[in-house]
């Protein structure tokens, strides 16, 4: 009886370390192959060349402190709050402009602007990734990936929190890659995230 009680006990652990083991994997984004640049990206680097190539050697996402957050949650919430959500047919004619905005933008304009002034508060080029997701009704949609030594998290324009990338809606698709601003890479494990939010 012992013997089988050790087993259990033995069991459940194992099951309890591969679960926090798959906890703490679904916090980061595993990123994949270098793929397409979004056209709008593209365009948005033609004329902004200076934040499309910025290179990094080092890729250790960094330990934000408290008031590091502080910053980064008043930067969302000021931005959210101040650019009018505007669509690019609106505003431009066309689709898929991606601008800095003054007072109206879409999805991507929010995103490009909390990325601009995020730099220009002291954080990395490499730390703050323009990212595509898909929504659940399946309609396209950037936000901004800011990573972390805790994870990856998402600035986002429909959302007043900052939240864990993978306690999101959205699948993600790609994002910029951290070791060089002009070039995307994929994201792999966006299904398994979304797998395991439905099975919890």
């Amino acid at each position: 009886m012992a013997g089988l009680l050790t087993k259990l006990a033995m069991a459940a652990l194992a099951i309890a370390v591969a679960s926090g083991a798959a906890n703490a994997a679904s916090r980061f984004m595993q990123v994949g192959a270098v793929t397409s640049q979004p056209i709008g990206h593209y365009e948005f680097c033609q004329s902004h060349r200076g934040e499309c190539a910025v290179k990094t050697s080092s890729t250790v996402a960094p330990k934000v402190t408290d008031y590091g957050w502080k910053v980064i949650r008043e930067v969302n919430a000021e931005i959210n709050a101040s650019i009018e959500p505007v669509t690019d047919i609106e505003l431009y004619g066309r689709d898929e402009v991606w601008a800095y905005p003054d007072t109206a933008g879409d999805c991507e304009d929010f995103a490009l602007l909390k990325r601009k002034v995020l730099m220009q508060k002291g954080f990395s080029a490499a730390d703050l990734l323009m990212t595509v997701v898909r929504k659940p009704d399946g309609e396209g949609h950037a936000v901004l990936t800011l990573r972390t030594s805790n994870g990856d998290y998402v600035l986002d324009n429909l959302e007043a929190e900052v939240k864990l990338w993978s306690d999101t809606h959205y699948r993600f698709l790609k994002r910029q890659a951290s070791f060089d601003t002009g070039r995307w890479v994929t994201i792999e494990n966006s299904d398994e995230v979304l797998v395991g939010a439905v099975e919890q």
